[in-house]
């Protein structure tokens, strides 16, 4: 097997941190913006994020919602109304407190004490609240309900620790918001938007994820039950990718969400939100991105092909062009999940080989190369971002199909390497899942600081609450540990719980987080 020369410098199994921010860079995807915590999203990186909008917008739409906006400013006072929900982000507001500034004794601009606003506005943080009061206005009987809306928007939670895509101060991200009549159907819908999130995280960004129920520490601030996705990063930690919470009531007595039911009586509704964030950006570098940089899925990469002519500013490049011209139409003019194929000719000056790498650290599913010599036997020279290096030889695995070979083949060729993907993902991800762990001192050897990537372990557990729920959570900081969920589909308990002894009631996953 001959030595592979990498595009990167970072090696995901040496240094996993540096690794991913070598990836950022290197795909082009984003920079600091200058302010702590807040990053500015270039076209390659907003480019997946638009992709993933816009499938999950028309996944969020067929359960029958509505895309509103509301305000980046939210009062003060809505969070005061419901004090579990303030207490658990009155640590990360953002808070505006004067609207002018003026010009200071050195010079500089400080805010104007006469233009302090009456009441303190907050950055939005999350969005319960605002929509709260609209959702009071709105509904009036029984006929208003359910009430569906979807939001896309941003928000600021104010990051003690930032890392780009996975934690910063302000993200992207959509949150839904529901009215119903009663528990059952708010229940029922949580649930229904969890699978929304778990179809589309599988499906469209091939990234496995275990659907599941939070333990109550867990909880959304104000949530009755919160429910999450969960996904394996490739140096074993967990990230939440999506989380869908039942409000219950509270949120609706904390607005005046009432109704008049069918007998005349005011009710209370129940409530639900959800949402994910671009923070399902940072999920796709850390599950498909390999030493060479980034591996966009087919699903969502902005470029699913990327044609490079090999142009030599010699009078026959005309027609190298006007050759590949002719692929870019007949690819483009083919469907692939049911859309028509995103092909770019890239024709910027440079190198072909320099913008072979470039198109490579970035992830574009398939790139094609096609000279002079090409064109003459009426083939190109295709590389799968999946299949990069022939192990053999050391060098870029090329392939050299006809031309209207490649044009009959590339919708299968994506579908397999969406499907691949997710393949290789899920058999990393089972591969390092360790079950059936009987006790504490598994736990703690398993996490010992010598295993670099141990990946989850999955424990019995009684579902102890309060004091006893605080005890196991400090136990588990102590090993940079927490509970991830009870999977929807795990096996029932048989057993007894690892942290209490007394008789095991479910199972859920342990791991270190982002």
């Amino acid at each position: 097997m001959a030595e592979i020369r990498h595009a990167l410098t970072a090696r995901r199994a040496e240094d996993f941190a540096a690794w991913y921010q070598e990836v950022i860079a290197a795909a082009d995807m984003a920079e600091e913006s200058g302010v702590r915590g807040c990053m500015v999203i270039k076209p390659w990186g907003f480019g997946i994020w638009e992709r993933m909008q816009r499938l999950l917008d028309d996944r969020i739409k067929a359960q029958g919602h509505d895309n509103v906006y509301f305000p980046l400013f939210i009062p003060l006072a809505n969070f005061e109304r419901e004090a579990e929900h303030v207490e658990g982000f009155a640590k990360e507001m953002a808070v505006v407190t004067h609207h002018r500034l003026i010009a200071g004794k050195d010079g500089g601009l400080v805010p104007d004490p006469d233009a302090k606003l009456e009441e303190p506005l907050v950055v939005r943080p999350t969005s319960e609240t605002i929509f709260g009061d609209a959702m009071a206005r709105w509904i009036r009987s029984w006929r208003d309900l359910p009430l569906k809306l979807n939001q896309w928007a941003n928000v600021v939670r104010w990051e003690m620790r930032t890392r780009m895509f996975l934690r910063t101060s302000e993200f992207l991200w959509q949150e839904g918001h529901t009215a119903h009549a009663d528990e059952v159907e708010a229940r029922e819908h949580t649930l229904r938007m969890l699978e929304v999130y778990r179809a589309f995280a599988e499906e469209d960004l091939a990234l496995p994820v275990i659907a599941g129920e939070k333990p109550e520490n867990e909880r959304f601030p104000g949530a009755v039950e919160t429910w999450s996705i969960e996904a394996m990063m490739q140096d074993g930690k967990a990230l939440q990718a999506g989380t869908s919470h039942y409000l219950g009531e509270n949120f609706a007595r904390a607005s005046g969400i009432q109704f008049q039911d069918k007998d005349g009586g005011q009710t209370y509704c129940h409530t639900t939100s959800w949402g994910v964030s671009t923070r399902m950006v940072g999920a796709i570098i850390m599950t498909h991105g390999d030493d060479d940089g980034l591996r966009v899925p087919p699903q969502v990469a902005p470029w699913q092909v990327v044609i490079l002519p090999m142009l030599r500013d010699k009078p026959e490049d005309e027609a190298l062009l006007a050759y590949c011209e002719e692929l870019r139409a007949m690819l483009a003019a083919d469907r692939a999940f049911g859309e028509p194929l995103r092909v770019l000719l890239d024709t910027k000056p440079g190198k072909a080989a320099a913008k072979r790498w470039d198109w490579v650290r970035k992830g574009a599913p398939v790139i094609v190369e096609v000279g002079g010599r090409d064109m003459e036997q009426g083939v190109v020279s295709l590389l799968r971002r999946d299949r990069l290096w022939d192990a053999a030889s050391g060098k870029p695995a090329f392939a050299n199909p006809a031309r209207e070979a490649l044009a009959q083949s590339i919708a299968g060729t994506l579908a397999e390497i969406q499907a691949g993907l997710l393949s290789e993902a899920s058999e990393r991800r089972e591969a390092n899942i360790t079950r059936n762990v009987s006790g504490m001192d598994t736990v703690e050897a398993h996490f010992a600081e010598d295993q670099r990537y141990p990946g989850w372990l999955e424990v019995q557990w009684s579902k102890p609450t309060g004091p006893a729920l605080d005890a196991v959570v400090e136990r588990l900081k102590a090993l940079k540990l927490t509970v991830r969920n009870v999977p929807i589909d795990a096996l029932p308990a048989d057993g007894r719980c690892i942290f209490t002894g007394e008789p095991a009631v479910e199972r859920v996953l342990l791991a270190r987080a982002y």
